[in-house]
C-alpha cells in the first residue's frame, strides 16, 4: 500500500488526515512492512468508511486488515445513533458471529502424542465440516426459534454443555434484541441442518500445545500451562448469517437514497440505525449472533464426547469464545464524554480491558481474553485486553493472520495432498473433506500471524499472553 497521505504517528500507527468527504481520519495499527503488504483497497475501503454519517472518532484498521466487502476485513467503526448514525451490514460481514472459543484438555502434550491419529479420525468423523455440511440436528421451526433467542444458553438447555460455560462466553451465551421475525425462512432453512458443523474456508477445530508463555499472571488466570493442550474452534453461524448479510445489503442499497445517504460504495450499503431497516437488520444480525454461539457450543459438547471416549475422565473446559464479526452498542469515552456506541468490528476482536463490567469477576482484573487464530499449520495466540486499548479502536484488536492472496491464488499455487503430507512431516494431523481447500488455506497464502500479533501489542491493543503450536486440525 503507497504510504503518500499516511502520516506516521508511531512504529505501528498511521493516520490519513480528513479529506474529501471524510468526517473522520482513517488510521492503521501495523507496522511498516504490514502496511506495505496491504492491498491498496484497504486503504480506500477505510477512507469510505470515514465518510459514513454518525462514525465517531476514526476508521481504524487492525494490522492483519485485507480487502472485503464494503468495510476492509479488520475494520472497526463505531456510529452514534442519535447523530444519524448507520448499521452497516458490509461492516459486520456475511458470516455474522464468526469467532474463536478455546478450551482446556487438562492433558500434555506428551499424553496426547499417541493418541493423535485416534483423536483426529474420531474428531472429523464426529464434527462435520466442508461445504453444505450437515449435523445431526434437526431444527423445526419453533425450535429455530428458540435457539435464535437463546445462543449458547439454548444449547445448554439441551445438554450441550453447562451452565458454567455461559460465564466465559462474550454477552453470557446469549445476545439480547435478538428477532428471529426478522429473519427470511430461506435463512432459517439453510441452517435448519447446520447447527454443530464446522462450515468450510478458513474454520476449523485444533489440538493445540502451549508453547510460550509470555505473561504469567494472565497465564494462571486463564489457566494456562506450557506443554499442555487446549482445542480451538474456529466458526460462525453458516448458511443463516450468510443469508441475512445478502438480504439486508440488498435492501440498505435501494433505501439508501431515501435516507439521504450517499453511498461512495455499494457495498457499503447501511441504513441510520434508527430507522425500521436499521432495527431490523440488527433484529436479525442478533439472531445471527445466537445462532454462531449455539453452533460453537453443540460443537464443544461433541469434542468433550470424542476426548471422553479415547482419554476417559477428561473435561473440556472453557476459557472463552470471542466473536469477530458484529455490531454491538457499547460505552465508550470519546473526548472525554461516554457515549453509548454502535461499534462494527468486522474481522476484528473485542479486547475488553482490566475492570470491564462486561468480564466475568474472576477475569475482571486480568482483561478479556483475546483469541489470534493462526492460519493453518501456523501457530496462534491467547492475548489479554488492556486500558490503553479502551482509547484505541474501541478496545478492539487483530483477529488472525489475514489473508495475503486470494484463496484462487493459492489454489493455483499449492496442491492439497502435498500441503496434507508436508504438514504430517512437520507432526501436524490435517483432516478434511477437501483437498482444494487445504490448499485455499496454505500458510504461504496468510500474512505473518507472529508479526500481526507483534504489531498489536506494540500498539497497545492487547498483550500477549501465550502461544499455541499446532497438532491436530480438522478443517472445513
Amino acid at each position: 500500500m503507497d504510504l503518500g497521505l499516511f502520516k506516521q504517528v508511531s512504529d505501528v500507527e498511521w493516520r490519513v488526515a480528513p479529506f474529501g468527504k471524510m468526517r473522520v481520519p482513517a488510521v492503521v495499527y501495523a507496522d511498516q512492512a504490514l502496511v506495505r503488504e496491504m492491498d491498496e483497497k484497504v486503504f480506500a475501503q477505510l477512507v469510505n468508511v470515514a465518510t459514513l454519517p454518525g462514525i465517531v472518532d476514526a476508521a481504524y484498521a487492525m494490522p492483519d486488515a485485507h480487502w472485503g466487502y464494503g468495510f476492509p476485513i479488520g475494520g472497526v467503526a463505531a456510529f452514534d445513533a442519535d447523530a444519524g448514525g448507520v448499521v452497516s451490514a458490509g461492516g459486520v460481514g456475511f458470516d455474522i458471529s464468526c469467532g474463536v472459543r478455546t478450551l482446556h484438555t487438562g492433558l500434555k502434550a506428551v499424553e496426547i502424542a499417541p493418541l493423535k491419529q485416534r483423536l483426529a479420525d474420531r474428531l472429523f468423523a464426529r464434527i462435520p465440516a466442508g461445504l453444505g455440511s450437515t449435523g445431526q440436528l434437526r431444527l423445526d421451526a419453533s425450535e429455530m426459534d428458540a435457539m435464535l433467542r437463546g445462543g449458547a444458553r439454548w444449547a445448554v438447555e439441551r445438554g450441550y454443555g453447562s451452565e458454567a460455560d455461559l460465564e466465559r462466553i462474550e454477552e453470557r451465551g446469549c445476545m439480547a434484541g435478538a428477532e428471529p421475525g426478522n429473519v427470511s425462512e430461506h435463512a432459517k432453512r439453510r441452517q435448519r441442518d447446520e447447527i454443530g458443523t464446522l462450515g468450510s474456508g478458513n474454520h476449523y477445530l485444533e489440538l493445540q500445545e502451549i508453547a510460550e508463555i509470555y505473561d504469567s499472571k494472565a497465564a494462571d488466570r486463564f489457566r494456562l500451562r506450557r506443554g499442555e493442550v487446549v482445542v480451538s474452534i474456529h466458526c460462525g453461524s453458516r448458511g443463516l448469517g450468510h443469508q441475512i448479510g445478502t438480504e439486508f445489503l440488498r435492501q440498505m442499497v435501494i433505501a439508501a437514497p431515501g435516507h439521504g445517504i450517499e453511498l461512495p460504495d455499494r457495498e457499503l450499503a447501511c441504513a441510520p440505525i434508527l430507522s425500521p431497516l436499521g432495527q431490523a437488520y440488527l433484529g436479525a444480525m442478533r439472531a445471527a449472533v445466537n445462532c454462531a454461539l449455539a453452533n460453537r457450543q453443540v460443537i464443544t459438547q461433541l469434542a468433550r464426547q470424542v476426548f471422553a471416549d479415547i482419554v476417559p475422565g477428561t473435561h473440556l473446559t472453557l476459557i472463552y469464545d470471542v466473536s469477530h464479526n458484529t455490531c454491538k452498542l457499547e460505552p465508550h469515552t470519546v473526548e472525554g464524554q461516554t457515549r453509548r456506541l454502535y461499534v462494527h468490528r468486522k474481522g476484528a476482536t473485542r479486547a475488553f480491558g482490566p475492570g470491564h463490567p462486561a468480564l466475568p469477576g474472576e477475569l475482571r482484573d486480568i482483561g478479556q481474553p483475546v483469541l489470534i487464530g493462526g492460519s493453518m499449520g501456523t501457530a496462534s495466540y491467547i492475548l489479554a485486553g488492556t486500558e490503553t486499548g479502551l482509547t484505541r479502536a474501541f478496545s478492539s484488536a487483530c483477529h488472525g493472520a489475514g489473508r495475503a492472496m486470494s484463496r484462487h491464488q493459492a489454489a493455483r499455487q499449492w496442491h492439497g495432498r502435498a500441503l496434507v503430507d508436508e504438514l504430517a512431516g512437520r507432526g501436524i494431523l490435517i483432516r478434511s473433506p477437501s483437498l482444494r481447500g487445504v490448499a485455499e488455506e496454505a500458510p504461504g497464502a496468510y500474512k505473518d500471524v507472529s508479526a500481526v500479533v507483534e504489531a498489536a501489542a506494540r500498539a497497545g491493543l492487547a498483550r500477549k499472553v501465550a502461544k499455541l503450536k499446532p497438532l491436530v486440525c480438522i478443517k472445513g
